[in-house]
Parts: C-alpha cells; structure tokens; sequence
C-alpha cells in the first residue's frame, strides 16, 4: 500500500533549515531544477504551502496535552533528547545530513504526538486565555441568542451579565452573539429583554482549548487524543 507519508530535506543543519516538501511516490521525478533535492526526489510544494501543514501536540511527562509545535521546533526537541516518547501517525519524515559516526544519512519519522521532558503543572484549575477565535469555535459558530450560524467576521463577544453591570470578561460570562442580538441585548441582563440562551457558557479545559485554537488543521489521532480528556460539558463531544 502506498504510503501518503511526506519527506523534508534538511540543508544547512538546524539553525539554517531549507525544507523542501517531496512526495516519495511520486512517479515523476525531477531535480535537476532544484539543488536541495536529492535522488530524484520531486518538488511539490513551497516553504510558505508547508507552514500550512498540521503542527504537532506537545505532551508532557504525564501525558498532558501542553501545546502546538511546528516541525522545526519538534526537530530541535529530539535533536536535544527531550523527546520521551511518541504517539500516533510518523507523518512527516526528516532527512538531514551525513552522520558523522556512521557515514550514514540522518533519518527519523515525526510524530503526530510527542511526550517531552519538564515539569508537570496541575492542569484543573487553569484557565485558559479568552480569546474571540477560540470562543466562536466553542459556541460553534452559533448566536446563542437567535441560534443562527454566523461566520466569525459577523459574530461579537457577547457579555451575558454586562461588563457595566459587574460581569467578568471570562469563559463562562461571555458568549458568541450577532450584531443584532448584541445590540438588542444592549447592557441588561437576558430576562430583562425578553431574550434566552440556547445554551450556557462555559469553561473549556486545556485539552478542548487546543482543540478549538487549532480547529480544521487537526489529525485523526491527535482528535481521539485529546477527546478523551475533554471536559463533561464540551459541545465538541456531541
């Protein structure tokens, strides 16, 4: 079975890295044109198409989601040994230069997850940053005063105990509104204007945050990962 594993060529070590993305099944195959490519490999897409491909998910010792890595700084991780252990899909492929022991190519499959060194911080009571991409993705694009599907550029962050009125700027005071039912809301409070929630704000933890920062670039198994560590009340869980 053919492998829709993809390959980077690495010239200049690490602190000078020139990646070039090929297909190893490719059928046609030209590299006269390019000098980074070596052994017929095929170019297929430029440095800025490759920066669009998925990142990968940090985890700590414990197996905690942490953050999102781009591949050169999940490179530089295992090049330094703090790479642990690994889950899911060797999606990418990293071939670097000439081992200086063995005379033999550098070689190693990237993983979709990866386990690194550090301290473990408990994650329960933690907050994640409020911002208006995350919020939208986790109210799922709805108003949840009309209940209509809006794109972000036509949603607002909606305060559901008025900022003049004392309500925090936090996960479980705000949520996704249109421009017309935030208007129409104004600074009163829900029963004051005769208006109601389809659903209650709410906290979402470190894992479905990640989830919703990182929403339509995420593989298959960093998904099911973090899906298990989601909260209760998540709405990417139904």
């Amino acid at each position: 079975m053919a492998s829709d594993k993809k390959e980077i060529l690495i010239s200049g070590g690490i602190s000078g890295i020139t990646p070039v993305v090929v297909d190893s099944n490719a059928g046609i195959r030209d590299y006269r044109s390019n000098p980074y490519c070596e052994n017929g490999a095929h170019m297929l897409a430029t440095l800025d198409d490759f920066q669009r491909n998925p990142k990968i998910l940090r985890l700590n010792v414990a197996g905690q989601p942490v953050e999102w890595l781009k591949w050169q700084e999940a490179v530089c991780l295992h090049s330094r040994g703090l790479v642990l252990w690994s889950l899911g899909s060797a999606f990418l492929e990293i071939r670097g230069g000439t081992c200086k022991r063995n005379g033999e190519p550098t070689l190693f499959g990237l993983h979709s997850i990866i386990a690194c060194q550090g301290r473990v911080h408990y994650q329960g009571n933690i907050q994640p940053p409020l911002n208006n991409t995350a919020l939208f993705q986790r109210d799922q694009n709805l108003c949840l005063y009309c209940g209509n599907t809006y794109k972000d550029s036509a949603l607002t962050r909606d305060h559901v105990v008025p900022s003049s009125r004392g309500g925090s700027d936090c996960w479980d005071n705000v949520v996704s509104a249109c421009r017309k039912c935030n208007h129409r809301k104004g600074n009163r409070l829900v029963h004051e204007c005769h208006m109601q929630l389809h659903a209650l704000p709410y906290v979402p933890n470190i894992a479905e945050y990640l989830a919703l920062t990182n929403s339509g670039r995420i593989l298959g198994d960093q998904m099911d990962f973090l899906k298990q560590q989601f909260g209760k009340n998540s709405r990417l869980l139904h």
